[in-house]
């Protein structure tokens, strides 16, 4: 990998993945590099510096690298956001619509407390439908987001109006045109 202070050169695309006609934006490689992560780890933190946030929230599956990276950094907790049917214990859940169908996310119920303030990360934001999910959840748990954290933004897909509609301050280190 090049040595960059840009983010989005670490990031390999892949054409018509998992689909045809599908440029899939790759952070495998961002993550494989040390200097390539550290960096977006960092710089997603940058906007936040000196808030207090008490729990980063990290969206399955890539969330959790980040959002584990990220709460360690800050030494706060981490909260994973997960498909349905994959946390024991008691959850509340949130539904959404995907491309094709329906998803539903859950958290623990007793993850966030409420009055916490909480950052939520992921790798990739699209249409912003898993998101707007894990806001929901937050919100029920009395948690106050004070930022949506993001690699990257496919902005044609509206990910990011989507959720600045809904009051949440969204950042995102790169954007690539197309979906």
């Amino acid at each position: 990998m090049p040595k960059s202070t840009n983010v989005k050169d670490y990031i390999r695309t892949i054409a018509d993945f998992p689909h045809e006609g599908i440029m899939f934006r790759d952070v495998t490689t961002l993550f494989a590099d040390p200097r390539g992560f550290r960096m977006a780890v960092d710089q997603m933190l940058h906007p936040y510096a000196g808030l207090r946030i008490d729990k980063v929230v990290g969206l399955e599956a890539r969330g959790f690298i980040l959002g584990g990276a990220m709460a360690h950094q800050l030494s706060v907790g981490f909260v994973p956001i997960r498909k349905k049917g994959k946390l024991p214990g008691k959850v509340i859940s949130e539904d959404y619509q995907l491309e094709y169908g329906e998803a539903v996310v859950e958290v623990h119920d007793d993850a966030i407390a409420a009055g916490e303030t909480v950052l939520l990360v992921d790798d990739l934001l699209a249409t912003g439908g898993t998101a707007e999910a894990g806001i929901r959840l937050i919100e029920r748990l009395g948690g106050e987001i004070m930022g949506c954290a993001f690699i990257i933004d496919l902005p044609e897909l509206g990910g990011r109006a989507r959720l600045e509609k809904l009051g949440m301050d969204v950042h995102a280190l790169c954007a690539f045109e197309g979906a």
